[in-house]
Formats: structure tokens, sequence, C-alpha cells
């Protein structure tokens, strides 16, 4: 019985031990998945892989946030942030949203390389100053979380060609609806697209958190 005990224990330091021990960012699958397309096929690249030259990217765009600063590829030029698109008058999935998308403003309030867009699908009413007057009411830090407005078209598209916030992901008809999506996008410091994730649910957030700390610890 003893014999059969002390294997037992030899077992578990020679075999289980090391596994344990291997810390997550060691191991092979801690990298990200890509996405390039509206089905969000994930893609697995070497950061120099050479089918990222033509991969998929967020491309230009000219916005205004709530502070009347620009907000453009210079923006987010080598930086990790999250996309998303709201409304300042919608009452519905709109501050639950806000409230998880708050975590992520907490999480990584003192790092420069981490930030949030938010985008209006209501421009017109979204004006600078709506936008400057809820960021005060919600605690929204400037810095760090730009709500932005602009023109329409160009909102639009960018969310259904650069982030796929399309039929799948939102809810919309034609042109003349606006588009409305609780999912948060994941763009890292190269404008891939390298994660999709559920803007309504606690889980879901937490997964961005450790993503984008992920995304911050890669060469």
């Amino acid at each position: 019985m003893k014999m059969l005990l002390n294997l037992i224990r030899v077992f578990a330091v020679v075999f289980i031990m090391p596994a344990m021990a291997v810390p997550h960012g060691e191991q092979e699958l801690a990298e990200l998945p890509y996405y390039g397309s509206a089905e969000f096929t994930p893609h697995w690249f070497k950061s120099d892989s050479p089918e990222l030259a033509d991969f998929h990217q967020v491309p230009e765009f000219s916005f205004t946030d709530q502070q009347g600063e620009s907000v453009t590829l210079d923006t987010v030029k080598d930086k990790i942030y999250v996309a998303s698109f709201f409304f300042t008058s919608c009452p519905g999935i709109c501050p639950r949203m806000r409230s998880q998308l708050s975590k992520v403003q907490n999480e990584f309030l003192n790092d420069d390389d981490v930030i949030i867009i938010s985008h209006s699908i209501q421009p017109g009413n979204d004006t600078v100053e709506v936008l400057q007057q809820y960021a005060q009411k919600n605690g929204i830090e400037a810095q760090k979380w730009h709500l932005v407005t602009g023109e329409r078209e160009q909102i639009y598209a960018l969310a259904r060609n650069a982030y796929f916030a399309n039929e799948d992901l939102g809810e919309f008809v034609s042109n003349e609806d606006f588009l409305h999506t609780e999912n948060l996008v994941l763009v890292d410091k190269n404008r891939h697209i390298r994660g999709i994730y559920n803007g309504l649910n606690n889980t879901s957030v937490t997964n961005l958190i450790t993503d984008m700390k992920l995304l911050m610890s890669a060469k």
C-alpha cells in the first residue's frame, strides 16, 4: 500500500506540477487571432507573418470628440483601442454598455497605450456639446475615452465595412435605419481587429480586458 502511495506522489510531482507551472503567456495558444471579414473567421498569424501585409485594417477616419478635438489615425497610432457604437439618448442597451466600458476605462486609466472610441450613430443629435454633457454626467475621461461625432455616412461605412457591425451583429434593414449593436471591437496597434465581445456581458468584457493585457504584453 505504501509503495502505491509513493508511486502516486511521484506521478503528481513529475507530471502534474510542470503543467501547473507553465505561465499563461508562454503557452502556444496565448496569441490572439486576426479577423478580416464579417464572418469573424479567426486567422492565426505570427506578428511578422507576410500575410498581414494585405490583411484587413481599419482605414483612415476623421471624427470630432466631446472636447472638440479631432480623432484620426494619428490618435490611435501605436495604441490598442476598443471601438463601440451608441447614442446619448439611447434608453436600452447603451447605458449597460457604458457601464461595462467604464470597467475598461478604469482598468487602463493610467495607461497611455489604450483608448476607447465610441461612435455616435445619431451624429445629427449628438453634437460636441451634447457629447461633452454626456461625458461629464457619466464619468467619462476625455484622455481615455473619446465620444465621437461626424458625418453620418462615414460613421456607418466605418461600422459596416471596417468593424463589420452589420446585420449579423446589429439591427438595421436599410441605409436609412440606424445601426445598433452591443458588440465591442478590439483593435491592435497595427489597426488589425483582434477580438469582438458582447458589451452587455460581464464575462465577455472580462475577457476583453484580459485580451487587451495580452496584446500589451506582446512584442
